[in-house]
């Protein structure tokens, strides 16, 4: 049976974008792999950079809001962050949670390569925490 997942972060921008593109990536077929946020800053552009690094496109991923997936009855929902989960809506599902706190990469002061030396830690963070997501 297909699970269905929601990632859920602040603004759907980089890390629940992210873990959306491992977590397709990983789980394939066994899972329909969505991300949200409980606000919407559209998806990060040195997010698709640093993920198609690695060879996942997340240029076509949209940022989303959590209220546009309340139709959705949801077997597991993920946490990628401390706000979000503070936040996070009540979701009248049977769905089980977990939570995972990721640095924001979107944060990162310096250089432009000091940026996104910063996405790529988190985003080999995430791909760890992804490939080792059992459901």
């Amino acid at each position: 049976m297909t699970q269905k997942i929601l990632v859920l972060c602040t603004g759907n921008s980089c890390r629940s974008q992210i873990a959306e593109g491992y977590l397709k990536h990983f789980l394939g077929n066994n899972a329909e792999v969505y991300s949200a946020g409980v606000e919407t800053h559209g998806v990060n552009p040195r997010a698709i950079a640093t993920m198609k690094e690695d060879g996942i496109d997340i240029a076509n991923h949209t940022s989303n809001h959590i209220d546009e997936y309340s139709n959705i009855d949801f077997d597991i929902v993920v946490t990628v962050c401390d706000n979000a989960k503070e936040r996070c809506p009540f979701l009248p599902t049977k769905a089980q949670k977990f939570h995972q706190n990721f640095s924001d990469p979107a944060k990162a002061t310096g250089t432009e390569e000091e940026i996104l030396e910063e996405f790529r830690k988190v985003r080999e963070t995430i791909k760890e925490y992804c490939r080792n997501f059992k459901i």
